[in-house]
């Protein structure tokens, strides 16, 4: 994708990362998906395991998850991107945006709990309350959300792996998601955990390395050197926007502007993503909240320790010879299409340094697309074939359809981010634009959960008018900032900032008007009527639920209630810790960095990402990951026992039988 510079590995290193470890972990995962259902008896042949994993999933585990989730991979390379262009402000600003959200989740996710405790998607819950009409509404909004997230990954992650190893970048959109395909086609939502445990694994661990490795590097050498270069880079091109220019302050306009796009897009792409409301379903009733918070205000680490090093580092080495542009520097196309990460991993650590970078792009897509691909599937076979096509479907075949899902996303989403490379639009347009697609639908979504006067004309009427008017601003503010719309001028700050706030916020006035208008109420136990669905060869019921009583207890009412409580007090702490008083006090104190607070603040930020690692490495196998290893382990050898003392007695049987003869 580079016109300057030649890939530092070969062809073959990224059709065999791409393809080989993707079969590997296909098999890794189907083997794994065997044991679990003989040692523990979970069959991913089961619609509730295959879309919930029986929702028995543990603190560490959806903790893990929940980090995973934000380990995108347009992440780490929009992160670092963002950094060499506006400076380090740009990193707690995409830090807030993912913990904030994530947080908020929790307190949706155990609402979800107390009202519907055997819904299996978020459109389960609309449909219920409000009718087809609205069904099919967020049938279409959840849609359109996880095509364009799963799509801006495909489009960020084939052009690094094509830069880094000369694939073909259309070879690498379509085989990029295979290996998850297979994988996820098998095991279901379940081997979508146990895969985000492994590839967080081996990514954190190289996120670790990578940053001290730039820091380290004999061109830097130490965190002051990195913050003396950094100084020059200020004086040599000062950004426009920021506090005397400098990339070392949080005064930076552009980053400004870019914080309050992402934290509302980010919004709108976690409440609208129903994979992040399968997983707050699959959570056992007491680790939904421990685990979202955990993973939440772990996840603030990632970009803003590796953004910050690693978007910084660009600046201390693009005038030095490792550089792989040397002397000339990036262009602009090569910025905006994310190969910053990439030239510093070549910059820092040659060959070894592109195979980690390649790895971690790899693992990071393959992980998130698993989760896009199961709650796509879902939509596909509960909400839409048991739904509208078969309303009586038995478990067989929502099985079935589930693994069509899986089959039809993968190669869909991979078709048009084929469509997306050939007609000029890279990653940084997706992730500046993808905020008026998916917010017009958030407080709807939040108040049929939340408030129990919201009608079914006012949940309707208000996204589509939210998405009416965001797109009216967004090209309307374009031709008035560049006097054309093309993908350049709609992909703009400014434009994508305004129609991403209309979008938001407009649909909440609209559906709280209409609401009070037509004085409504709704009976919150007709979501609890929702049932699970048969595990045998009967019909799917969506009829009373027989574990209703059984499930609310006194003492679990008692703990959700109180869980419920916890959530909402970490969401407003969070959004008030992380957006309120931190970026936006320091936006207004107008300073740039002195050397010893950029020390502080870098190695803060280190401390933070190692304890990432920790909750996302050590916490899963303490919080009973260890336990199901040596139960398995424990099985296995008693398997063996067995088998060796039938071959024994056979053999004793047959030498007592020759001896008679």
């Amino acid at each position: 994708m580079s016109s300057q510079v030649p890939p530092p590995l070969p062809q073959g290193a990224g059709y065999g990362v791409v393809v080989g470890l993707g079969v590997a972990f296909a098999l890794g995962m189907i083997w794994v998906t065997k044991t679990l259902k003989k040692t523990f008896n979970e069959d991913a042949n089961s619609t509730e395991t295959f879309m919930v994993a029986n929702r028995t999933i543990g603190t560490g585990l959806t903790a893990c998850a929940v980090i995973s989730s934000w380990l995108y991979s347009s992440a780490l390379l929009g992160a670092t991107l963002l950094t060499y262009n506006y400076g380090l402000a740009l990193g707690v600003w995409w830090g807030a945006s993912a913990s904030t959200m994530v947080t908020l989740m929790a307190y949706l996710a155990i609402q979800a709990k107390r009202r519907a405790p055997n819904a299996h998607t978020l459109l389960e819950i609309i449909r219920v309350r409000y009718g087809t009409s609205a069904h099919k509404l967020w049938i279409f909004l959840c849609l359109l959300n996880n095509t364009f997230v799963f799509t801006s990954m495909i489009v960020g992650s084939s052009t690094t792996v094509s830069a880094l190893t000369g694939m073909d970048v259309i070879a690498s959109s379509y085989l990029l998601p295979l290996g998850v395909a297979v994988y996820t086609y098998f095991g279901g939502l379940k081997a979508t955990f146990l895969t985000d445990f492994v590839h967080t694994f081996v990514i954190m661990i190289i996120i670790c390395w990578f940053t001290i490795k730039v820091i380290t590097v004999n061109e830097i050498g130490s965190i002051g050197a990195l913050f003396d270069a950094v100084v020059i880079a200020g004086k040599e091109k000062p950004v426009a926007g920021n506090y005397q220019g400098s990339y070392l302050t949080m005064r930076s306009d552009q980053c400004l502007f870019f914080g309050i796009l992402h934290v509302t897009a980010n919004v709108g792409a976690v409440i609208m993503d129903t994979g992040f409301w399968q997983k707050g379903f699959s959570a056992d009733f007491a680790a939904a909240v421990p685990g979202y918070v955990l993973g939440g205000v772990a996840s603030f680490s990632v970009p803003w320790a590796f953004g910050t090093i690693v978007g910084l580092g660009a600046l201390a080495l693009e005038k030095t010879a490792i550089w792989p542009t040397y002397p000339n520097a990036m262009t602009a196309s090569e910025v905006n299409a994310g190969l910053v990460l990439p030239y510093v991993a070549q910059a820092v650590a040659g060959k070894a340094g592109a195979g980690a970078i390649l790895l971690t792009i790899f693992m990071s897509t393959t992980s998130i697309a698993s989760a896009q691909m199961i709650a796509t599937s879902s939509i596909i076979s509960f909400d839409i074939y048991g739904t509208y096509i078969n309303p009586t479907p038995t478990n067989s075949q929502l099985l079935r359809w589930s693994h069509i899902g899986v089959i039809f996303s993968s190669l869909f989403i991979s078709t048009l981010a084929t469509a997306f490379h050939k007609g000029g639009v890279d990653m940084t347009w997706l992730l500046y634009m993808i905020g008026l697609l998916t917010c017009p639908g958030v407080f709807p979504t939040c108040l049929s959960l939340l408030w129990n006067r919201q009608t079914k004309n006012a949940a309707i009427i208000a996204p589509i008018v939210g998405m009416m008017c965001g797109i009216a601003v967004w090209f309307g503010t374009a031709y008035s900032y560049f006097g054309e719309i093309t993908i350049a001028s709609t992909g703009g700050t400014m434009p994508c900032l305004f129609a991403t706030i209309t979008s938001f916020l407009v649909p909440l006035p609209i559906t709280v008007g209409i609401s009070l208008w037509e004085r409504e109420e709704f009976d919150w136990a007709v979501l609890g009527q929702i049932d699970r669905v048969k595990s045998d060869d009967g019909i799917a019921s969506h009829g009373s639920n027989e574990e209703e009583g059984s499930f609310f207890t006194p003492e679990r009412t008692k703990y959700l209630k109180r869980m419920s409580s916890w959530a909402a007090f970490w969401a407003v702490f969070t959004v008030i810790g992380h957006v309120l008083l931190w970026p936006v006090p320091m936006f207004g104190a107008r300073m740039a960095f002195s050397k010893s607070f950029f020390i502080a603040w870098i190695v803060i930020s280190l401390i933070w990402l190692w304890f990432t690692l920790v909750v996302a490495i050590f916490y899963p196998l303490i919080d009973g990951g260890l336990q199901q290893m040596w139960t398995v382990i424990k099985r296995k050898g008693l398997h063996q026992k067995t088998s060796e003392s039938t071959i024994t007695n056979s053999s004793s049987e047959q030498v007592e039988v020759t001896a008679k003869f």
